[in-house]
């Protein structure tokens, strides 16, 4: 069966990605792009690196030019999916890239992003480790799919093996991120101007106030073990980060460094055995051997995760470095990941673990 694709935003860094990684997918077809003020232009004028798809014009994103399609993939800024998913509830597989619906919690959206509150969907980061499980078994058949933040998936890819094995103590959270500008979009900023990033390294949303925090409370609260008392609130189970984003010269590209206590009587062998137990078998997020760290360059143009993990026992911390392609693990090879999953696809269909290098 070769399902029918609408992707808006597709004049976007997210939108672009998607298409990029679709037009390699054997078993969909790209029928609609759309996108705001790009409407009536080539695709092949905003995005001439897709040659393949030089035949489509951007059409105007509205419910109507969108509906009619196996699958849409919402590729806008945040605040504005929401307008369009209550309109799609005929389309059979809907996959938002933004964050309208990320969050469970009504306060957590009001706090970092305000606006109205959409209901949660189903998560698109299938290693992710839930209680008891991985986050794939929530996807598949999965009609309703939130694709992650870039930032968020990789912290928590990077700390929930800790977290759902209990060899952590996640109320001291601290992680800081190396990012690319391309995680920003596509529109003109001024503080993502080559003159304003060339040869600097910029914080961030520094002090609690990045709107990926949420995501990852919520996402590691997830990950603890099912006999625990859930709640609701991250907070409440003590889950706690302290979390510091800087932007450096680079397209593309997380280098995330995250770091937490380690909980009372734990041995290295049981912290390596968490992540190795979380990991081991899986494809798109690899543990590398113990001494080794990974470099952005490595995960370029990959649906790839690497992490290096170490042990200071002088500091009584777990440090795990994760580097993932924003544009791909971050974002769009997580969405088609999590689609082909959806489906009953392979799961890898359409991607790769092989980054680019030079």
């Amino acid at each position: 069966m070769t399902y029918s694709v609408a992707v808006s935003g597709a004049s976007g860094y997210a939108g672009g990605e998607i298409l990029r990684i679709l037009a390699a997918h054997p078993d969909v077809e790209i029928r609609t792009v759309t996108a705001h003020s790009n409407a009536g232009q080539p695709l092949i004028q905003h995005q001439p690196h897709l040659r393949s798809l030089a035949h489509l014009t951007l059409s105007e994103t509205t419910p109507d030019v969108l509906a009619g399609h196996d699958i849409v993939f919402l590729a806008l800024p945040h605040g504005q999916s929401g307008q369009y998913t209550d309109a799609l509830g005929d389309t059979p597989l809907v996959i938002d890239a933004g964050a309208d619906h990320r969050l469970e919690s009504v306060a957590d959206w009001g706090s970092f992003y305000g606006g109205d509150f959409h209901e949660p969907w189903v998560y698109g980061v299938p290693e992710l480790p839930v209680a008891g499980s991985k986050q794939r078994d929530r996807l598949v058949g999965a009609t309703r799919i939130a694709a992650p933040g870039c930032n968020a998936s990789t912290v928590s890819l990077s700390l929930a093996p800790g977290v759902a094995a209990g060899v952590i103590d996640p109320s001291d959270i601290v992680t800081v991120l190396a990012v690319g500008p391309s995680g920003a979009g596509k529109s003109l900023k001024t503080n993502l101007l080559a003159s304003e990033i060339l040869g600097t390294a910029n914080p961030y949303a520094v002090g609690g106030t990045h709107r990926h925090i949420p995501e990852i409370r919520q996402a590691l609260a997830a990950a603890r073990p099912s006999t625990e008392t859930a709640s609701s609130d991250a907070a409440d189970q003590g889950i706690r980060i302290s979390f510091t984003p800087v932007l450096v010269p680079m397209s593309r590209g997380i280098l995330a460094t995250s770091t937490a206590p380690i909980a009372p009587g734990t041995t290295d062998a049981q912290i390596r055995a968490a992540w190795e137990a979380a990991y081991g078998d899986e494809t798109f997020v690899q543990l590398l051997p113990e001494g080794q760290f990974p470099r952005t360059a490595d995960v370029l143009g990959a649906n790839t995760a690497l992490m290096g993990l170490a042990i200071d026992r002088a500091a009584n911390r777990v440090v795990v470095v994760t580097a993932v392609d924003n544009l791909v693990k971050g974002t769009a090879g997580a969405a088609v990941q999590s689609m082909n999953i959806a489906l009953g696809l392979a799961e890898g269909t359409a991607l790769t673990v092989n980054g680019v290098a030079p």
